[in-house]
């Protein structure tokens, strides 16, 4: 069997369909499963076996008629018995019908004249079990497993010289300080800092890990207020998530982190925006996902944060 799954967005989205592409290949050993997504989200699959080829198409770009006929040439090509696609856009629901693929399986919406098999999604749904019962499509039922990875090795080896470079063998609280600015912080820097000056006078000794980009300021300006923290840069997903791994605690604004502190069983605490925040997270009490009544992450009270690791 040959599956073809469309999984528009960001990593985040990816991890969260990775439970679904588990089934798959429990339920059919031998299938072969493609994804196409967005160019920015091809990486997920650093830390996934699940994928023959993860195909590359920017979804929300201003694609020409020559784009798209060259992405239905592509499904095409392959012959797929079935595509799950995350998207229910009418646009979408008609570059599948052109494709000929015989079972398109897709949510209830727009889409639906061009789909073989429309599913109605359940209503404030964690999204990974949104995105498991597209499987039903391809007589595939029961419960959503867990969102997990499969770290490479050579990962694994990196994030242990890491650990032992900067003496961190007993475990460490990790913040994700990537991609941060110091303009346009997602969450403000005097946060941080309050947060983070309270967790060092309560555990002197639990080392604080910041990973950040190359470039970025980030561990420097929380090392202003005399903070003693430690800096590591991981150039891809594998490594963000041996670390990960290696933590006591994640604390992260970038819903990337989250979802590999999800997959490795690692507690942590999300601050979050936006009003579908709680669908990003299973029901549990080792991932805590903050927000504030604003929905804005910067108006999650610092005290929030630390009441919230206390009672964890």
């Amino acid at each position: 069997m040959r599956i073809l799954a469309l999984v528009p967005g960001g990593i985040s989205d990816q991890f969260l369909f990775f439970p679904t592409l588990a089934d798959i290949h429990r339920y059919y050993p031998k299938a072969q499963v493609d994804v196409i997504t967005d160019p920015v989200a091809v990486g997920a699959y650093r830390v996934s076996t699940l994928v023959n080829k993860a195909v590359p198409f920017d979804f929300s770009d201003k694609n020409s008629l020559a784009d798209w006929g060259n992405l239905v040439g592509v499904m095409r090509e392959r012959e797929y018995d079935a595509v799950l696609s995350a998207d229910n856009g009418w646009g979408l629901g008609l570059l599948l019908w052109l494709t000929g693929i015989p079972n398109r399986i897709g949510f209830s919406g727009p889409a639906n004249l061009f789909l073989t098999q429309a599913l109605e999604p359940k209503a404030d749904q964690y999204k990974a079990q949104k995105y498991h019962h597209l499987l039903q499509g391809i007589d595939i039922e029961g419960p959503c497993p867990e969102v997990s990875v499969s770290v490479p090795r050579k990962d694994i080896d990196w994030a242990e010289a890491e650990q032992k470079r900067l003496g961190m063998a007993s475990g460490y609280l990790l913040i994700d300080g990537r991609t941060e600015s110091l303009e346009k912080a997602n969450y403000p820097l005097k946060s941080w800092r309050l947060v983070l000056k309270e967790i060092r006078d309560r555990q002197p000794d639990l080392p604080i890990l910041v990973v950040q980009d190359e470039e970025s300021p980030f561990a420097d300006a929380l090392k202003e207020n005399g903070l003693d923290l430690k800096v590591s840069m991981p150039t891809d997903l594998g490594k963000l998530a041996a670390l990960i791994a290696g933590s006591n605690i994640v604390i992260t604004t970038h819903s990337v982190a989250m979802q590999l502190a999800v997959a490795v069983q690692t507690f942590a605490i999300g601050l979050l925006d936006g009003a579908d925040a709680d669908k990003m997270l299973p029901n549990s009490d080792k991932f805590v996902g903050l927000s504030a009544t604003t929905r804005k992450v910067e108006d999650i009270a610092p005290q929030q944060v630390l009441e919230t690791l206390i009672g964890g």
